[in-house]
């Protein structure tokens, strides 16, 4: 039974993934920052660990007790992550390195830790949920959008790095999908961002009727359609690079290839909120 190890499994697309991979036959290693949810999964029948990724500590203490468990994993699924929205003049240095120790430095150390057995074996495959928002800009969305286009040059590289062994690399490119992240969202801009003394109170009124609001995006599909393509990257003989997920992917990704950067930088503006202050 192949193994797969999965971050961020609490809610969402994790969970999704977890209870999916493990209905498809895979040995599933789920894991979640919070010990209370990491007692959920496993009272729901999944095997699961605690792992914070912003913690080097943590990653490296979960992965000598999975070791000890597996004889090698087959699959690592980069999930775990969160957005922090607000103007990027909003955004201290600490709150931008926050959201990258969790987005982006905690990924590559746990990619680094599977590494090494992948390619003793020769075999694997890696799959890192990135965003529509790793390939365009939106405002105020700036450290997430940074941390997943950082994602998507790492993963460029180290594709090419590992272009000699059997092992996969495949990016999943959502747009909205059900899950708890714009609430997640939320509470990381109430905790970050002085709003009453920003320039931005305008845009940032609007944005929280959006985050707040119980009404989905428009285009907004279940985490199954997310599973549906990490199913074919690891099952499919020869994965993709890139996974497109939802409407509004599909066509920003068109286009980019099409529009010049200055009409396209309307179009991003006008969707992301941008303009009024």
């Amino acid at each position: 039974m192949r193994s797969v190890l999965i971050t961020g499994c609490s809610s969402g697309i994790g969970l999704c993934l977890a209870k999916g991979l493990k209905q498809a036959g895979y040995h599933v290693l789920a894991t979640a920052r919070k010990f209370e949810d990491v007692e959920l999964l496993r009272q729901s029948g999944l095997e699961a660990y605690q792992l914070d990724l912003r913690s080097s500590q943590s990653i490296q203490q979960t992965m000598s007790v999975i070791n000890t468990k597996v004889d090698g994993l087959y699959g690592l699924i980069h999930n775990g992550a969160y957005g922090q929205v607000g103007a990027l003049e909003d955004i201290s240095r600490e709150v931008l390195e926050a959201q990258f120790q969790a987005n982006v430095f905690g990924w590559h150390e746990l990619t680094n830790c599977v590494l090494p057995t992948m390619k003793s074996n020769n075999t694997g495959r890696i799959i890192y949920l990135s965003s529509v928002l790793g390939f365009v800009a939106m405002p105020f969305r700036g450290p997430y959008n940074a941390s997943k286009f950082a994602i998507e040059g790492l993963v460029d590289t180290l594709r090419l790095e590992l272009s000699n062994t059997n092992i996969q690399l495949s990016l999943i490119q959502p747009g909205p999908i059900e899950s708890k992240f714009r609430e997640n969202a939320y509470l990381a801009f109430t905790e970050n961002i002085d709003q009453e003394n920003s320039d931005y109170q305008q845009n940032y009124a609007s944005m929280i009727q959006r985050l707040k609001s119980d009404k989905t995006a428009d285009f907004t599909l279940p985490p199954e359609a997310v599973l549906k393509c990490v199913l074919h990257a690891l099952d499919s003989s020869t994965a993709k690079i890139r996974y497109w997920v939802t409407f509004p992917t599909k066509l920003f990704a068109l286009l980019k290839r099409v529009l010049p950067s200055r009409i396209m930088d309307k179009i991003l503006s006008k969707a992301g909120g941008g303009g009024k202050r």
